[in-house]
């Protein structure tokens, strides 16, 4: 796929900067699989699934991990904290990997303070303006960030929520990601309920979303482009309820691209064959899925109208076929859609993948 095929021009007024008050309000365009384009209210959810219908929404947590720091010289930086790094504390603190900005103000083994007077000690420069800290002894670096530290909200946002709980989804219950997973912004509890008794079971998988979130894709060849590594897990109960939806040729409904990379994730593993014993499922995957992507598990995709350049543009259209959804986000343009974190929603019908085998073999959409 070439870069330039995951261009598009936005007028700037279209970026949504507030979430839709109730969150269930926002727009929301129905692909059908035919490619015909129904709008709806994100509210009509209900009716636009079918009873038996699963979905598989991401509980991931965003944490409050963006953190200002001064040098010893009194120099500020920004700290946006990743994820915890794979390697030995030195000084029985946490080791995290951060992204720095400005990075160039850091040095390697000098200590910076941050805001509420904890010290971090700067340990290794990853490159990129990454690096890895290390907490102070025997503290969580987690409890840090949720008592002084900030949601680290898109750079396309320009105001901070007057409620930060903007930037969560309701069900979010698993701390861990740098950001959030939008998708599932604009479900509320009143619609959770009318969802499960409209016959839609509901499986709960956790991604943490990690850096890839903010980076655009700069390879002129898009499968040249490497994604990193972001950490999932998946509990007995929802592995349960997805190898039921598969075994019964009832459709899986991925809320968010992040749903969408765990659940392919677990199928190419196996998962809901009966290759991978029963219990907790953790992990890591780097599947970066981009055109020409053979989806085995998921039947239709819940998500955002995404940034160009970006990988999640590139799923998205994966699923839903290039020219497809370039109609789609032209006639979103047209019709004043809102765009991004805090905007408005599609509902995309797959082709028809399944041919009777449990997790088995599917058309290449």
């Amino acid at each position: 796929m070439r870069l330039d095929e995951l261009e598009f021009d936005l007028p700037e007024g279209l970026i949504a900067q507030h979430p839709a008050e109730p969150r269930d309000s926002c727009r929301l365009m129905h692909v059908t699989a035919g490619g015909e384009r129904r709008h709806a209210v994100f509210s009509d959810l209900p009716g636009l699934l079918r009873s038996g219908d699963t979905l598989v929404l991401n509980d991931s947590r965003v944490l409050p991990a963006r953190m200002r720091a001064r040098k010893p010289t009194g120099g500020s930086v920004e700290l946006l904290f990743l994820r915890p790094a794979d390697v030995p504390a030195v000084a029985e603190g946490e080791p995290w990997e951060v992204l720095a900005r400005p990075s160039h103000r850091l040095r390697p083994e000098e200590e910076v303070t941050l805001v509420g007077g904890e010290r971090l000690m700067v340990r290794t420069s990853l490159g990129e303006g990454r690096w890895v800290v290390e907490g102070p002894p025997h503290r969580s670096l987690v409890a840090i960030m949720e008592a002084i530290g900030e949601l680290p909200l898109p750079p396309y946002i320009k105001t901070y929520p007057d409620e930060p709980s903007a930037y969560q989804t309701v069900y979010a219950s698993v701390p861990g990601s740098a950001a959030a997973p939008t998708a599932g912004l604009h479900f509320t509890p009143g619609l959770l309920t009318r969802l499960e008794q409209a016959g839609v079971k509901s499986a709960y998988v956790t991604l943490h979303v990690g850096l890839d979130t903010f980076q655009p894709i700069r390879k002129s060849v898009v499968e040249d482009h490497r994604i990193h590594r972001e950490s999932y897990s998946v509990r007995e109960e929802a592995l349960q309820i997805i190898r039921a939806a598969l075994a019964s040729g009832n459709r899986l409904v991925a809320v968010g691209t992040t749903a969408t990379r765990v659940v392919e994730t677990l199928a190419r593993a196996g998962a809901f064959d009966g290759r991978v014993q029963e219990g907790l499922i953790c992990g890591s995957t780097d599947m970066f899925i981009t055109p020409g992507h053979r989806f085995r598990a998921v039947d239709v995709l819940l998500t955002n109208f995404h940034l160009p350049r970006s990988t999640v543009l590139a799923l998205t259209m994966a699923f839903a076929g290039v020219e497809r959804l370039r109609q789609a986000y032209a006639e979103a343009i047209a019709l004043g859609y809102r765009f991004f974190s805090f905007g408005d929603a599609m509902l995309i019908d797959g082709p028809s993948f399944k041919d009777g085998q449990l997790g088995g073999a599917r058309a290449d959409s």
